[in-house]
């Protein structure tokens, strides 16, 4: 059985384009669960969904330890810029070079319904 926190962070990490990085605790905060960035770390980690992980890094940009390899070279190719094991910059997100907020996005995702996602193109949050 999947919690609410779970399938919240799912729905988020499923909505992360291309060459957007965001933090365990911007997934947590838009999922409605402020704090709880370690329950965003222990999903990834165990999820049977196939997520795009490698999009979610720690607050400073540094990549999931044992999979930094890995981890960079699927960023780079969505044109991430990653150096010394973290990420420099990213096209969206909280590393984008533009940033002028510190989350994935402006909009708390708990209260969006997933139709509503899909008919804003997925990027409703």
């Amino acid at each position: 059985m999947t919690s609410e926190l779970d399938r919240r962070i799912l729905d988020i990490v499923m909505m992360l384009r291309e060459g957007e990085v965001v933090s365990y605790g911007d997934i947590a905060d838009d999922a409605g669960f402020p704090g709880r960035s370690r329950a965003v770390g222990r999903f990834l980690a165990a999820t049977e969904h196939d997520v795009p992980w490698w999009r979610v890094v720690n607050s400073v940009g540094r990549l999931v330890p044992g999979n930094e390899q890995e981890q960079s070279a699927l960023l780079t190719t969505e044109g991430v810029k990653v150096k010394n094991g973290k990420v420099a910059e990213s096209a969206f997100g909280r590393f984008r070079s533009d940033s002028s907020t510190s989350h994935a996005r402006s909009t708390d995702c708990s209260s969006v319904s997933e139709s509503e996602r899909f008919e804003a193109g997925g990027l409703a949050c």
